[in-house]
């Protein structure tokens, strides 16, 4: 919600979509659309499959993906989608805590952005998009690279 939001409040030309992120829904759809079947293994692939058909249509459709981990659970479905994007050459922005980073170093290796927080994502996508800029998050801590590297730098 923080990145929908910050993307309207920025009035930036997105088209948002997701993976069903309802673990029932996306558990039971097979057997919701095609009905009941005996085995749980049966359940589990035909829902995997249409979840599959979803989300591979998503990130070929998309421009940039965005993928999200959190602390809660083991993401293997985070993990997968960012490989796939990554195979497709998509600009992938990953979007979890600070804490699992050691975890995600390989899917980070793959990514263009490593976010922290939703407000980070929706600043590049302002940064990329329109080339907005917002306050440095470091506030009056901020030293531009001209002033750190100083005034002989060869690549001011």
């Amino acid at each position: 919600e923080v990145i929908a939001e910050g993307i309207q409040g920025k009035s930036l030309p997105v088209q948002l979509s997701s993976p069903n992120t309802s673990h029932e829904d996306s558990d039971d759809c097979g057997a919701i659309i095609l009905g009941m079947e005996e085995k749980r293994p049966n359940w589990d692939k035909i829902g995997a499959n249409m979840n599959n058909i979803r989300t591979k249509t998503l990130i070929k459709d998309a421009d940039i993906v965005v993928v999200r981990f959190g602390e809660k659970y083991r993401q293997w479905n985070a993990a997968f989608d960012a490989g796939y994007a990554a195979a497709l050459g998509k600009s992938i922005i990953t979007l979890h805590p600070q804490s699992i980073s050691h975890m995600l170093k390989e899917v980070n290796a793959s990514a263009s952005v490593v976010c922290e927080d939703a407000s980070q994502v929706v600043d590049t996508l302002a940064y990329v998009i329109n080339g907005d800029l917002p306050p440095p998050r470091d506030g009056d801590d901020f030293v531009p690279i001209a002033d750190r590297l100083g005034a002989g730098n060869p690549n001011p």
